[in-house]
């Protein structure tokens, strides 16, 4: 086996001139005709699948084929988001699995699998799944700009002591380039700080964590694809009866993106009185834009600092929620939906919390205490719900479209009994509808009982208390059916 000089190989790729050609696609997934990257094979002698490495990238950057230089096989293009994780695998001797079909221009590779083995020897974060992981991130992230310049080196991964550390490293290595600008320099500074020995080991671990937390998110592009109206509609239909204008405004203003590809400029702001449904609504807009989504309960929310987060300053600081919420989703595209945006309280004389809100929705960045960087906002679209208008400031209001939700006639009141929340009742806990009966005097009873309630939380709470006394007298009496009128709703129920 030969031996390699690893420090000397690295000074050699840092200075080398590129020869292959770089390829700027956004592609999610890679098959035959749009490869990760092209290898040289006029003999066509590489199968479906062929095992081997990579040379590190100088002159003639390659793939050897069983890790012998005697069969090398020049690269000739590669999608430019996988440059840096070729180069790392190229440089570790890392061995790898590639998938690939011959084409008129040669080995097209679609899939690179790691062994788990490594020629250097040292156990690194290439086995236990690293490469995996980082594939599925870059297919996910943007191109790297064309003209971005290349940060100075970090020191050999051989130095590093702790696993953690090393993949992070590792991973700003292989995909450095195509984080925000703002985010990746962080993370330089951040990493010198985390292995640094001039400063306490309490600022070692902060830094550690924050680092953790930023490169578990996935920074993804805010190329929104288009909306189907009519499955819009379904799915709206799908959560909650009636409410036809309020679905209508919905769409209206999330419609945009078939033309813009990009989240609308004014978050969406429900006001109706309790249990009209604005939090399904809410969970539906998620359903419909395909993104994962977080609450903020404002009703219990009252320190700005729950928030920001609080500073490193601090021996027991954190990040605050909506840091936590990214981390939690793992994505920067994220759905808020802001509960009872109207009961945010005015703290403890620090401010108003629902008025560190403002930045969020701004779409120009928001900045965590505990983190302390600017994080693009661009992929956040903000939902909140209100009983009150009167309680949010005009700030607030004024970055919301603002949709009002009307309180349900009695005819839908009534439907809705009916035709959903009872039957959904029965089925949950396990009643056939010819076990329970209301009569016609009954569901006039309901209704007239919840008369003067908003919302349709009572009548759904009925439906619960009916359904359970039913199953009660059917288990204890030995009766096959109950048959409620008038006089037993009355008597159940007030």
């Amino acid at each position: 086996m030969p031996v390699f000089d690893f420090n000397q190989e690295k000074k050699e790729a840092v200075k080398a001139e590129k020869t292959y050609e770089l390829i700027y696609t956004r592609n999610h997934s890679a098959d035959p005709e749009h490869p990760i990257m092209l290898l040289k094979d006029k003999e066509q002698t590489l199968t479906h699948h062929v095992e081997g490495m990579f040379s590190a990238p100088v002159k003639g950057t390659s793939f050897l084929p069983d890790g012998s230089e005697r069969n090398e096989h020049d690269i000739l293009l590669i999608d430019a988001r996988f440059e840096n994780l070729i180069r790392w695998l190229g440089e570790n001797h890392i061995m790898v699995r590639l998938s690939g079909k011959q084409m008129p221009d040669g080995y097209a590779v679609y899939k690179i699998h790691e062994t788990g083995v490594s020629m250097r020897g040292a156990k690194i974060s290439g086995e236990n799944g690293f490469l995996q992981f980082m594939m599925n991130r870059l297919f996910q992230s943007g191109a790297p700009s064309e003209d971005t310049v290349d940060i100075d080196e970090l020191e050999d991964a051989d130095e590093m002591k702790l696993t953690s550390i090393q993949s992070i490293t590792d991973y700003l290595t292989c995909a450095g380039s195509t984080l925000p600008d703002t985010i990746r320099l962080w993370a330089r500074r951040n990493l010198a700080v985390a292995k640094s020995a001039e400063v306490t080991p309490e600022e070692r671990r902060h830094a550690q964590r924050a680092l953790s937390i930023m490169l578990n998110i996935q920074w993804k592009n805010t190329n929104f694809q288009p909306i189907d109206p009519v499955e819009a509609r379904k799915i709206l239909d799908e959560e909650l009866y009636g409410l036809d204008s309020v679905k209508q405004r919905i769409i209206e203003t999330i419609i945009q993106i078939n033309r813009t590809h990009t989240l609308p400029a004014y978050g969406i702001l429900l006001i109706g009185p309790a249990g009209t449904g604005k939090s399904q609504l809410a969970y539906a807009v998620a359903r419909i834009l395909k993104m994962s989504w977080t609450t903020l309960e404002m009703s219990s929310i009252n320190d700005p600092e729950q928030l920001t987060g609080s500073s490193r300053i601090y021996a027991n600081a954190k990040p605050g929620l909506i840091m936590e919420a990214f981390a939690n989703a793992e994505s920067s595209n994220l759905l808020f939906i802001i509960n009872e945006l109207d009961k945010a309280s005015a703290g403890k004389g620090n401010g108003n919390p629902a008025d560190v809100l403002l930045t969020l929705l701004d779409n120009l960045g928001f900045t965590d205490n505990y983190i302390e960087c600017n994080i693009p906002t661009t992929g956040v679209y903000p939902i909140a719900t209100a009983n009150d208008r009167s309680q949010i400031s005009a700030p607030l209001m004024s970055r919301f479209a603002v949709i009002e939700l009307p309180d349900y006639t009695p005819d839908e009141k009534r439907v809705i009994f009916t035709d959903f929340a009872m039957p959904k009742v029965l089925h949950r806990i396990g009643l056939r509808e010819d076990e329970l009966v209301l009569t016609e005097d009954a569901l006039d009873a309901v209704m007239e009982i919840f008369r003067n309630t908003s919302g349709i939380r009572d009548i759904e709470q009925a439906a619960e208390h009916i359904a359970a006394n039913a199953l009660y007298r059917i288990e204890v009496e030995k009766l096959s059916c109950i048959t409620y009128d008038a006089q037993m709703i009355y008597k159940l129920l007030k």
